[in-house]
């Protein structure tokens, strides 16, 4: 399972934090994502969804 969004295409990202002593330690930042099942096309089927597209409802999910 790749930590992605299905919907929207949301992925990880990389981003650096700062010491006191200004070194840079690199790390990534991974979204917010559910499996949930989702009603598509009359069919249900598993997702990996972000948090952010369910909020918007972009997906329908199954009853």
């Amino acid at each position: 399972m790749s930590k992605q969004c299905e919907v929207c295409g949301k992925a990880p990202i990389k981003a650096a934090k700062r010491t006191f002593s200004n070194k840079q330690i690199v790390h990534r930042q991974i979204p917010n994502l559910q499996s949930i099942r989702v009603n598509d096309n009359g069919t249900v089927r598993k997702m990996t969804v972000c948090t952010s597209c369910l909020k918007a409802g972009k997906v329908q999910k199954a009853v």
